[in-house]
């Protein structure tokens, strides 16, 4: 490809970000075409990972305002919740009172970040026994054995890690595990509801975008910037 469009991109995409889809002796095309097909890969993992979240957060509020039998648990939860998770309640009814608007149990899960949704996956919650309460009533599709909070922990952790580097454009494509992952989040969007994983699977594109592999975005680089 054209060695000075490529430098360009490296002054553009910063240098130190292209090195790491790079190896000794790379052509400059192959390089930035492992960038292009990373970036699809996050595109296509988008979806079903927005999908995830939305559900897992909108289950957690059905399943906590069942658990304290009201649907604003937010105001009621009090030592239920670790004092993180009390603290983003606040930064939420704060910026919600200050952009003028009525704090409703709406508006307030779709203020609280992802992180604090699966914050009730973890040994904290243990200890509160919202982490044995709450699965079967947000899973109920699940698997009783997927249930248990060990399962809980392991599969959010990986969730939110995922998810975190496809939003914050890390490199993906190197995971060995990204097949499984991607399976195992259409897989527990099945626990939360069948109806819902219909619709990301409907949507899904990973499949296709990964077993194209690298040579369609190299193709694509040497055909529209051809070496000079």
């Amino acid at each position: 490809m054209n060695h000075t469009f490529f430098e360009c991109l490296q002054g553009i995409l910063a240098a130190e970000r292209l090195n790491a889809y790079s190896y000794p002796g790379a052509d400059p095309a192959v390089i930035l075409g492992r960038y292009l097909w990373n970036m699809a890969i996050c595109e296509s993992l988008y979806s079903p990972l927005q999908i995830a979240e939305v559900g897992l957060r909108n289950s957690l509020d059905k399943a906590l305002s069942d658990y304290f039998q009201n649907d604003r648990w937010f105001e009621t939860a009090g030592s239920k919740l670790t004092d993180w998770q009390r603290d983003q309640i606040g930064e939420g009814i704060k910026k919600l009172t200050e952009r003028n608007k009525e704090v409703t149990p709406g508006r307030i899960v779709a203020e609280l970040q992802f992180g604090f949704w699966t914050g009730f996956f973890n040994n904290a919650h243990s200890r509160t026994g919202l982490g044995f309460a709450l699965p079967p009533g947000v899973f109920p599709y699940a698997p009783s054995e997927e249930h248990t909070l060990k399962r809980q922990i392991a599969r959010w952790k990986k969730i939110r890690d995922l998810r975190n580097r496809v939003f914050h454009h890390e490199r993906i494509l190197h995971w060995k595990d990204l097949d499984q992952q991607h399976t195992a989040i259409l897989e527990v969007i099945g626990w939360i509801s069948p109806d819902l994983q219909e619709l990301a699977v409907s949507l899904d594109r990973y499949t296709q975008i990964r077993s194209q592999g690298l040579n369609p975005w190299v193709d694509k680089i040497r055909h529209h910037w051809p070496s000079a």
